[in-house]
């Protein structure tokens, strides 16, 4: 097993990348085991904050890294939350940012918006870094379609998934079992091209 240090501390991440990593023999340590403090996101796009989230870990380890930017992306909104969705709800005083409160604002944004005009993606961008300067990251991108539900469906995954529609599957995203998430999802299709470009390079 060769060691990695996750950079995330988002428990529903951790649960499905190790389930996708360690198969392929990786042992996937969360940065929390090694440190507190979080990269400040300064990039303009999902590329560029995984880089800089990833080179933050690995300096911070000494292992190599790997991280992820992903979020939610409304065709209606001109792509926003986009890089802002773990966020999105921070402009709104006299509460914590959760994923209840950023789903929260997306159906109010929403609101009367009718269900042909609802199209929206996951888009996740994945990048391993050998080391801190690594000058070649390995990247991985994955894109999930579907519409924003006007109300919650299910109680499963996190973020914006009990608003996120699969319309193929006729289910919430928080309505998937996890390993058929951990099958298509954004997540798991970037996942999968970064890991097909690791074993290249082992």
């Amino acid at each position: 097993m060769q060691s990695l240090v996750l950079a995330s501390g988002n428990k529903g991440k951790i649960t499905e990348m190790s389930a996708i990593l360690e198969p392929l023999g990786w042992q996937v340590k969360p940065q929390s085991e090694f440190f507190d403090s979080e990269a400040e996101e300064t990039g303009l796009s999902f590329i560029e904050n995984a880089i800089i989230k990833a080179r933050y870990a690995s300096k911070m380890t000494g292992l190599p890294a790997i991280a992820d930017d992903s979020g939610v992306e409304v065709s209606f909104l001109k792509g926003r939350p986009g890089i802002y969705s773990a966020r999105y709800s921070e402009d709104q005083q006299g509460q914590d940012v959760t994923d209840e409160t950023n789903l929260q604002k997306l159906l109010t944004e929403l609101n009367g918006v009718p269900a042909e005009q609802r199209q929206a993606s996951y888009y996740c961008a994945m990048v391993y870094v050998e080391h801190a300067d690594d000058p070649t990251p390995i990247i991985g991108l994955g894109r999930w379609y579907g519409e924003i539900l006007t109300e919650k469906r299910g109680d499963g995954g996190f973020g914006y998934d009990p608003i996120f529609w699969v319309d193929e599957l006729g289910v919430s995203a928080a309505e998937m079992e996890k390993q058929q998430k951990n099958q298509i999802s954004h997540r798991a299709q970037a996942l999968n091209a970064l890991t097909m470009q690791l074993r290249r390079n082992i």
